[in-house]
C-alpha cells in the first residue's frame, strides 16, 4: 500500500482531486494560459505533452513515488494546474512538495497558499509526516520567495543537480519544514489568506 492515498481535499473554493487523463483538456488550457511550457525554470508540459505528463504521473503514482493533483476551482470545475506530493519516504515519513504550476490568472491569487495549506496539513496532521521538503531551481526567484512565504527554511543549494528543458544544468535550491514548525506556519498561511479576504 502506498504510503499516500488518494483523497480530494478541498478549501476557499479550491479542490485538489487526483491527477487523472480526464483533466487532460483542463491541464492544458491551464498551461496555454501564459503559455507556461516557455518557462525555462518549470516543468510545464508543452501542448502536445500534457497526456505524457499525466501519464508519467500516474505511473509515478503506481511505483509510489508521486502523487499528483490537479488543481481546480470549484465553482467552475475548471482545471487550474497541477502540483504534487514527490519523493515519497514512507521510512522516515518525508514527502516534498513540487511539479507544482498554475494558469497565469489565478498566479498571486490565494490558489497556491490554499493549495499549500492543503497540503501542508495533509502532510503533518493526516500522514504524520516529520518533514516536509520542497526543491527549485537556483533562478527560479518568485518560486523560492513563494517557499519562504510558507515558513519553510533553506537547507543548502545542490550544485549541478539537475537538466533544466533547454539542456542547461542547474544548481537545485532545498528547503524543509519540520512537524513542529507547522502550527506557527499554519497560522501565517491562515493570516495571509484572511487578509486576502
Amino acid at each position: 500500500m502506498n504510503f499516500v492515498q488518494p483523497i480530494v481535499l478541498r478549501d476557499r473554493g479550491v479542490r485538489l482531486e487526483p491527477l487523472g487523463l480526464h483533466h487532460e483538456d483542463g491541464l492544458r488550457a491551464a498551461a496555454a494560459d501564459g503559455e507556461l511550457w516557455t518557462l525555462r525554470v518549470t516543468s510545464v508540459p508543452e501542448p502536445e505533452q500534457t497526456r505524457a505528463y499525466i501519464e508519467t504521473a500516474l505511473r509515478m503514482r503506481e511505483e509510489g513515488s508521486r502523487f499528483a493533483f490537479a488543481v481546480v476551482d470549484e465553482a467552475s470545475d475548471t482545471v487550474l494546474g497541477s502540483t504534487s506530493y514527490h519523493d515519497i519516504l514512507p521510512a522516515v515519513k518525508r514527502v516534498e512538495i513540487g511539479y507544482t504550476w498554475y494558469a497565469q490568472r489565478v498566479q498571486r491569487t490565494h490558489v497556491n497558499t490554499t493549495c499549500k495549506l492543503l497540503m501542508l496539513g495533509h502532510a503533518f496532521d493526516t500522514l504524520g509526516c516529520h518533514v516536509v521538503g520542497w526543491r527549485t531551481d537556483n533562478f527560479n526567484f518568485a518560486s523560492q520567495r513563494a517557499i519562504e512565504r510558507l515558513g519553510a527554511r533553506k537547507d543548502g543549494v545542490i550544485r549541478g543537480h539537475a537538466l533544466r528543458r533547454d539542456g542547461t544544468i542547474r544548481d537545485t535550491v532545498m528547503y524543509s519544514m519540520r512537524a513542529g514548525e507547522w502550527p506557527e506556519a499554519r497560522a501565517q498561511l491562515l493570516y495571509l489568506l484572511q487578509r486576502r479576504g
